[in-house]
């Protein structure tokens, strides 16, 4: 009965401390599933990278995917956006089967979706306009240079780097190089955005600059997110809720407070330093 108790008290704390998480939360029930991910099963020769990934996602949601390094936690995003076909199992985004997509039905799909590199694939070649012009005008077809100017001016100045529009990825830091990804990444307004190790490589400070940018945009632009991580703070601050991945399968998921109190030992690992 004490263990109960505490477990509602610590319940009320966290929706006191985290009250627009908690309503999501309570909201999960009532909204749309955007993505709908069942016994999926993908190997490279004979290494089985995802064993058996069951995951449903529904809109305006975080959902952090958190395991170590080389775990396979990039597969699945990557299967996502039709980078890669899954061996078994059902993979469905806005109740679309991926797999089933034609060539140009795939094309329409990823225009929904922006998926953020670890590098953030920049064009090295071009300034930070010219990368934020490229997806409006190839991938939108838009041709008012106004409405370009107005898209570019707007998504720079959410993420912080209205300075630097004239400047070449080369001269930006790490740090700038992830937000102008990221920039590029929402102008086409994408209602999905996959995030592949946003904060790998960067000091501790950019790295919480980065997962609180990231949650800023998840409430400015509406979006559904999915972010693979190990970082820990950058899943604590991010996550609506959290998806342990250990050998291919997710093996526990719920928010970030509760997993901390999980008694599945590879779980509690990656919370033993958390304070």
């Amino acid at each position: 009965m004490e263990e109960k108790e505490e477990a509602r008290h610590q319940a009320e704390e966290t929706a006191l401390a985290n009250p627009e998480k908690e309503q999501r939360k309570n909201d999960r029930g009532k909204t749309e599933v955007v993505i709908e991910i069942k016994h999926l099963k993908k190997s490279f020769g004979s290494k089985d990278v995802l064993k058996d990934i069951n995951l449903t996602v529904h809109r305006g949601e975080n959902v952090v995917v958190l395991g170590r390094s080389g775990q396979g936690k990039s597969v699945t995003i990557q299967c996502i956006v039709g980078m890669l076909t899954p061996d078994e199992g059902t993979l469905k985004v806005f109740n679309e089967d991926v797999s089933a997509l034609n060539e140009q039905e795939l094309k329409d799909l990823r225009i929904k979706i922006g998926f953020l590199f670890q590098s953030g694939a920049l064009y090295d070649s071009m300034t930070v306009r010219e990368n934020l012009e490229f997806p409006l005008t190839r991938v939108l077809k838009i041709k008012d240079q106004a409405d370009i100017d107005k898209r570019v001016e707007e998504v720079l100045d959410s993420v912080g780097l209205t300075d630097s529009a004239d400047k070449m990825p080369a001269d930006l830091s790490g740090g700038m190089r992830k937000r102008a990804g990221l920039a590029r990444t929402l102008i086409i307004k994408p209602e999905i955005m996959l995030y592949d190790e946003p904060t790998t490589g960067l000091d501790p400070i950019t790295s919480r600059e980065i997962s609180e940018l990231i949650l800023n945009m998840q409430k400015k632009y509406k979006t559904t997110s999915i972010i693979i991580t190990h970082d820990m703070e950058c899943a604590r601050i991010t996550a609506d809720r959290v998806v342990i991945m250990n050998d291919g399968e997710y093996i526990e998921e719920g928010t970030f407070d509760s997993l901390q109190n999980s008694k599945n030992k590879t779980v509690k690992s990656f919370f033993k330093d958390i304070s």
